[in-house]
C-alpha cells in the first residue's frame, strides 16, 4: 500500500511513496481505531509494540495518521453532502408541489372572487330575476355539497371510505385547507420537513411533508402502531375488518388518548380508517369519525372520555427516487374545547399544539427508525435502540396511567385532609404489581403490594417551560427531598435485609449518564446517579448510591406550541430492558403560542436569582426585555410502591411532599420570572458583571505574558468590549479551579456548545469527566509543566461532552491565569478547531 504526503507541508516525507505491507496496515488500523490521533509518545510506543513496524521513521507513521485522518474525513463528508443532496432533491419536489397547489388556490379563489362579483351585480340589476336565483342556488349546492346518507354495510361503508379519501388528497395536495406556515419552522435538508398550519377552518388542523429513509410500507406499519409514537395514546381497538375489491382494507377503530393534565378529561375517537394504494403507486391511510348523520355503525358514549372528532385525516405515502419515501401528513380534529375550564382551551383550540404533539411526532419517529436502522445495532449501554425507545415508551406511558388514573386500570381516589390541591390515588390490581414482582425473581419475598400517586397541576405565569424544565434536571437538590428518593428506590428493589433494619442512604450530588437521544436532539433518555452517604454511625463515611431512568424533553426554547416534560423512575444496578419502572416527574404545557425570545445559555443560578443585593441581581436583562407574558400549567404526578398497612402514612406523606414540590417550583418559576427580575434596578447581564469583565482581563493579560502574543484582537478595549469579544471568540476558552478534583467554572459560547452544556451545568462538569484515559494521562503528565512554566501547548485528540459525544480537536493550549496580585487563579483551557466526530 502506497501512502503520501498531498498537502504540500514539506519536512514530512518529501513527497516520496511508503509502500506499507498489509500487516503494517492492519496494525496501524487497529491504532487507528482506538485513538485517530496519537501523540508522538505514543506513536513511539506502537513503534516498539509492533516489531514490524520498527523499519518505518516515526514521521512517516505521523504521515500516515494525517492521511488516514483526511481519507476518514472525505468519506464522511462525500457520504453527508449524498445525502444533503437526495434531501434536497426531495425538498424541491415537495416545493414545487406546494407551489403548485398555492397556485391553485390563487386561481380558486379568483374564480370564487369574480364569481361572487359576478353574482352581486346581477343581483343589483334584476333583483326579480329567477334565472338569477338558480344560479345563486347552483353555486352554492356546488361549494358545499351534501353528504348522502350511508349504512353500516361493506358498500356504505366503502362510500364513507372513498368519501374520506378525497377530501383528505384535497388536504395534503389540494385546496381545502388555507395553510400557513408553522412558526419558527423554516424548511431545509436539516429540517424535520415543511410544517403548515390551519387557518380559519373548523377545528384544529396540521400538514408536515418530509423525506424519510424507509420504504412505504414500513412507513405504513410504523404509522398505524400510533401507541408506539403519539406518547399521549393510550389505547386502539381494531374492532371490524373489511377487505375492499379494489386491494384496500377498511377498518373499524376505537381511539382512546390521555388527558395531558389532571384540569382536563381524556379523549376518544370512533373512526373508520381506510388503506388503499392509489394508480400512480402511493399508499394511503386515512381516518375520519364515524357520526350518527352517516347512518354508519355507532359506538357508545365511554365514561371518563369526551367524543372528540377527527375529520378527514391520514397519511399519503410515495416511494422516493434512490430509496425511501416522500409523506405528507394531515391531522385534522376537533377536541371539543367546550368540555375543558377556559383557562385550558387554548391548547384543544391551537393548532401549532395538534402539529407538534401528533404531527411532527409521525415525522420524528419515522426519522428516528430509519436513523437507527442506517446506524450500529447498540448505543448506549449496551442497549439496542428500539430497546431505548421501549424503556422510553413505558416512562411516559406510565406517567400517565398515574395522571389519569382510570378505575378500569385498578385505580381509586383516597379521601382528601380537607384540602383540595393534591389529589391522592391508590392502586393495588395485580396487573399494576405486576411489573414490581418482576424484581422478584430470586425467591424473596414481595414487600409492596400497593401503589400510590400523588398528583396536583398548578399555573406558572411569565416562566417558558423549557427554562424551568432545565432547572429542574440540572439543579434536583433545588426540590427534591433526598430520603424520599432514597425510600421510592428501596420500595422497588428487594433483596436480602433490604427493608427490615435497612439503611436507606441521603443522596446529596447527581451525575447525568447520558444513554439515548433523538436525532433532533428534542428528547435525551439518561441514567441519574445520586450519591450521597448512609444515616447511621457504622457506615457514615460509606458510599452510597441510587439510580433513576430519566426522559427529558422539550428543552429547546425556540419550539413553538411544544410541552416540557421531566419523568423519571428508579432503577437498581443491573438495569434490566424488564426492570420495574413506578415513573413519577412534572409536565409543562404552555398555554400561549408566542414565542419567547431568550438565550438558551442564560445563567440559572437560583441563588443570585432570589438574594438581590446592593449590586443587582445577575439575571439577563435582554430576556427581560424580550419576553412577553408566558403562561403554562405545570402537572405534578409522584408514585409509590407501599404496604398496604402503611396506606395512611404514605398517604400523609405524599401530600407534604407534593406541596413541598408546588412551593419550591413557585419558588424557582418566581426566580426565573423576568418580572420578578426587571422589578429590580440596575440588573446586569451575566457577562456584564464586574467579576466576569475582570476575568476576562485576566485571562488575556496571562496569556500574552506567557505565550507572547495577544489572545484577542481587540485586546485594548475595555472591560466590557473584552469581554464580547471573549465570549464570541471562535475557539472553545474555559476556564477550571485550582482544587484537588477541577471543575469546570467559565466558558464562552463556543467552550458551551463545545461541552453541550449552559453556565450553571457548567459547574458540575470536572476536568477529568470530559477526557479519556489518555487524555488524563497526558494532561497529568502537562500539568506540572503548566504550574511552573505557566502554560503548555497540547496535541490535538478526542474529548467527551456533557452529553457523552466525542469531540475531536486540533490542538489545545492550556495557561496559568493569574490574578492582580500575580497568584494563580485558575487554568485556562483553549480548544482550537473543534468539531463532533
Amino acid at each position: 500500500m502506497a501512502m503520501s504526503c498531498k498537502d504540500g507541508k514539506p519536512g514530512l516525507d518529501n513527497g516520496k511513496y511508503v509502500r506499507y505491507t498489509p500487516e503494517q496496515v492492519e496494525a496501524l488500523e487497529r491504532l487507528y481505531h482506538d485513538c485517530p490521533k496519537p501523540s508522538s509518545i505514543r506513536r513511539q510506543q506502537l513503534i516498539r509494540e509492533c516489531p514490524i513496524l520498527c523499519n518505518i521513521e516515526p514521521k512517516q507513521i505521523k504521515v500516515w495518521f494525517q492521511n488516514r485522518r483526511c481519507r476518514e474525513k472525505q468519506r464522511k463528508e462525500a457520504s453527508r453532502l449524498q445525502a444533503v443532496n437526495r434531501k434536497l432533491t426531495a425538498m424541491n419536489k415537495l416545493l414545487m408541489e406546494e407551489n403548485d397547489r398555492l397556485q391553485k388556490q390563487v386561481s380558486q379563489l379568483v374564480y370564487e372572487n369574480g364569481y361572487f362579483r359576478q353574482h352581486t351585480q346581477s343581483t343589483t340589476l334584476a333583483t326579480k330575476d329567477t334565472s338569477c336565483e338558480s344560479v345563486v342556488t347552483s353555486g352554492q349546492h356546488h361549494l358545499t355539497p351534501q353528504h348522502p346518507p350511508r349504512d353500516a354495510s361493506p358498500a356504505g361503508l366503502l362510500s364513507i371510505a372513498e368519501e374520506t379519501l378525497a377530501e383528505f388528497l384535497s388536504k395534503a395536495t389540494g385546496t381545502a385547507v388555507e395553510w400557513v406556515q408553522m412558526p419558527g419552522m423554516k424548511p431545509g435538508p436539516d429540517s424535520i420537513g415543511i410544517v403548515a398550519i390551519s387557518h380559519g377552518c373548523t377545528g384544529v388542523a396540521a400538514r408536515a411533508c418530509g423525506l424519510v429513509g424507509l420504504e412505504p410500507t414500513r412507513v405504513a406499519e410504523i404509522l398505524k402502531d400510533r401507541p408506539s409514537w403519539f406518547r399521549d395514546c393510550r389505547a386502539v381497538d381494531v374492532l371490524n375488518v373489511l377487505p375492499t375489491a379494489n386491494g384496500g382494507t377498511i377498518e373499524l377503530l376505537y381511539l382512546q388518548l390521555y388527558a395531558p393534565t389532571t384540569l382536563a378529561p381524556a379523549r376518544d375517537f370512533w373512526l373508520l380508517r381506510y388503506t388503499s394504494v392509489l394508480e400512480d403507486g402511493s399508499l394511503v391511510v386515512c381516518e375520519r369519525s364515524l357520526k350518527n348523520t352517516q347512518n354508519g355503525p355507532t359506538m357508545p358514549p365511554v365514561q371518563h372520555f369526551v367524543r372528540a372528532e377527527m375529520l378527514p385525516s391520514g397519511y399519503l405515502i410515495r416511494p422516493c427516487e434512490g430509496g425511501g419515501s416522500i409523506i405528507h401528513i394531515v391531522d385534522h380534529m376537533d377536541l371539543e374545547p367546550w368540555s375543558v375550564p377556559e383557562v385550558l382551551r387554548p391548547l384543544y383550540e391551537s393548532s401549532t399544539v395538534l402539529a407538534q404533539k401528533t404531527t411532527m411526532a409521525a415525522l420524528r419517529q419515522l426519522r428516528q427508525i430509519a436513523h437507527e436502522v442506517s446506524q450500529s445495532n447498540v448505543t448506549g449501554w449496551g442497549r439496542r435502540p428500539a430497546a431505548l425507545r421501549v424503556l422510553s415508551q413505558r416512562l411516559s406511558r406510565g406517567f400517565n396511567e398515574a395522571l389519569n388514573g382510570f378505575t378500569d386500570e385498578g385505580w381509586s381516589m383516597m379521601g382528601s385532609d380537607g384540602m383540595d390541591d393534591v389529589t391522592i390515588l391508590v392502586n393495588s390490581s395485580p396487573d399494576k404489581l405486576m411489573g414490581l414482582n418482576l424484581s422478584f425473581a430470586n425467591e424473596f419475598p414481595a414487600v409492596s403490594n400497593a401503589v400510590l400517586c400523588a398528583k396536583a397541576s398548578m399555573l406558572l405565569q411569565n416562566v417558558p417551560p423549557a427554562i424551568l424544565l432545565r432547572f429542574l434536571r440540572e439543579h434536583r437538590s433545588e426540590w427534591a427531598d433526598n430520603n424520599i428518593d432514597a425510600y421510592s428506590a428501596a420500595a422497588v428493589k428487594v433483596g436480602p435485609c433490604s427493608l427490615a433494619g435497612s439503611r436507606v442512604g441521603s443522596f446529596g450530588g447527581q451525575v447525568i449518564l447520558p444513554l439515548a437521544q433523538t436525532i433532533e436532539h428534542d428528547e435525551f433518555l439518561e441514567v441519574i446517579k445520586l450519591e450521597g452517604v448512609g444515616h447511621s454511625p457504622e457506615d457514615a463515611m460509606m458510599p452510597r448510591e441510587m439510580f433513576l431512568l430519566q426522559l427529558c424533553s422539550g428543552m429547546d426554547e425556540n419550539a413553538v406550541g411544544s410541552c416540557a416534560e421531566l419523568i423519571f423512575a428508579p432503577i437498581d444496578a443491573s438495569f434490566a430492558d424488564d426492570a420495574p419502572l413506578l415513573p413519577s416527574g412534572f409536565r409543562i404545557i404552555p398555554l400561549d403560542s408566542g414565542k419567547e425570545a431568550s438565550s438558551p445559555n442564560r445563567t440559572l443560578d437560583l441563588a443570585s436569582a432570589l438574594e438581590i443585593g446592593p449590586n443587582g441581581n445577575k439575571a439577563t436583562n435582554d430576556y427581560s426585555a424580550n419576553s412577553g407574558c408566558v403562561r403554562s400549567v405545570m402537572t405534578i404526578a409522584f408514585e409509590f410502591a407501599f404496604e398496604s398497612h402503611m396506606q395512611e402514612h404514605v398517604a400523609s406523606m405524599a401530600r407534604q411532599y407534593v406541596r413541598s414540590i408546588i412551593s419550591s417550583v413557585q419558588r424557582v418559576a418566581l426566580a426565573l420570572s423576568p418580572s420578578h427580575l426587571s422589578s429590580h434596578a440596575g440588573l446586569r447581564s451575566p457577562l456584564g458583571t464586574p467579576e466576569a469583565q475582570t476575568l476576562a482581563r485576566w485571562i488575556c493579560n496571562s496569556y500574552r505574558c506567557y505565550l507572547g502574543v495577544e489572545l484577542l484582537k481587540s485586546s485594548g478595549e475595555g472591560g466590557e468590549s473584552l469581554l464580547k469579544s471573549l465570549w464570541h471568540h471562535s475557539d472553545a476558552v474555559m476556564c477550571c479551579s485550582l482544587k484537588a478534583l477541577p471543575v469546570f467554572t467559565f466558558a464562552n459560547q463556543a467552550g458551551l456548545d463545545m461541552l453541550e452544556t449552559t453556565l450553571v451545568a457548567l459547574q458540575d462538569i470536572s476536568l477529568e469527566k470530559i477526557f479519556d484515559d489518555h487524555g488524563r494521562k497526558t494532561l497529568c503528565s502537562e500539568f506540572p509543566q503548566i504550574m511552573q512554566q505557566g502554560f503548555a501547548c497540547l496535541q490535538g485528540g478526542i474529548c467527551l461532552s456533557s452529553m457523552g459525544r466525542p469531540v475531536s480537536y486540533e490542538r489545545a493550549v492550556a495557561w496559568k491565569v493569574l490574578n492582580e496580585e500575580e497568584n494563580a487563579h485558575c487554568i485556562c483551557f483553549m480548544f482550537m478547531n473543534w468539531s463532533f466526530v
